[in-house]
């Protein structure tokens, strides 16, 4: 049954909100000037009137209310302020009774500027996952592709995630780097990891289409974007560089990467890398370009 729920498209979710029922909160991103994304270029941000919201969830809940997940969209829906948050929150875990869990975006300026007190409020009130793009831990890079925050600043963010109580799934991008600048990349961003121990961590492969010279105006310097082995390579330094202590579920299976991969960190680790090797000797596994949402 199709619902009349006023979508402002398109719209975007993590691959592990794919069965989950996608709300907007917000349109658009709050920073929205990141060079590698195109996601929310062609809309302006603003943070969605609660009437129109509650109109949405009364909707769904008429046809479907044993909903377990929500995850609000778009960009990242802690731009809200902490009391209108708390109410759309208390309306959802009112409106579907099996609701176990909310979740969202978040960038790193938007949980520095809440307080330690407003992000545990949140989360006591049922927003429970924070999804947090990294994208590299290399500072130069964050500054050239104007990622809004420094690699410092990523750092507090993503703790002060988990301090307060969320669990934190984080994204980097292989590639941002180029040919030049791979290497580093893959051991920057393993070590702001480190720093940050996240609860899921998911690598993408950068995809820049239409907007590859606009980003490559904007990082400057002779980038090169990487070969499929190439990616594989830095993909497989970023892993040996991990060191992480408690159990972190990470995953490959973004339609952008060649390989699928999934596993617990640090136990499979090694398994992880002698597959990343197979693959470099035995490409044919490897996923193809038409299958790569290209």
């Amino acid at each position: 049954m199709l619902l009349d729920l006023q979508y402002n498209e398109p719209v975007f979710r993590p691959p592990s909100e794919g069965s989950s029922l996608i709300l907007q909160a917000t349109f658009g991103c709050s920073h929205n000037k990141c060079a590698f994304c195109g996601m929310y270029k062609m809309k302006e941000f603003r943070v969605r009137k609660f009437e129109d919201f509650q109109r949405d969830v009364n909707i769904v809940k008429q046809e479907y209310p044993e909903v377990r997940r929500v995850f609000l969209a778009d960009g990242d829906a802690l731009a809200i302020k902490t009391g209108p948050l708390q109410k759309i929150l208390r309306l959802l875990y009112h409106s579907f009774p099996r609701l176990e869990r909310v979740t969202s975006y978040a960038n790193p300026s938007n949980l520095l500027h809440k307080s330690e007190a407003e992000l545990k409020l949140l989360r006591e009130e049922g927003l429970k996952i924070l999804y947090l793009g990294v994208e590299t831990g290399d500072d130069d890079l964050l500054r050239r592709i104007n990622k809004g925050a420094s690699r410092a600043e990523i750092i507090e963010a993503g703790r002060k995630a988990i301090t307060a109580g969320f669990e934190l799934s984080v994204t980097v991008i292989l590639g941002l780097g180029g040919k030049e600048g791979s290497e580093r990349n893959a051991r920057e961003t393993a070590t702001i990891l480190n720093e940050i121990q996240p609860h899921y961590f998911g690598a993408l492969t950068l995809m820049l289409g239409p907007f590859e010279s606009y980003f490559v105006s904007e990082v400057g310097g002779k980038w090169v974007p990487l070969e499929r082995d190439e990616f594989l390579r830095e993909l497989r330094m970023l892993v040996e560089g991990l060191k992480i202590e408690k159990d972190c579920v990470f995953r490959t299976n973004h339609a952008s990467n060649y390989l699928a991969l999934g596993g617990t960190l640090p136990r499979d680790k090694e398994a992880i890398l002698e597959t990343i090797d197979y693959a470099l000797k035995n490409p044919k596994i490897l996923r193809p370009d038409y299958l790569r949402a290209l």
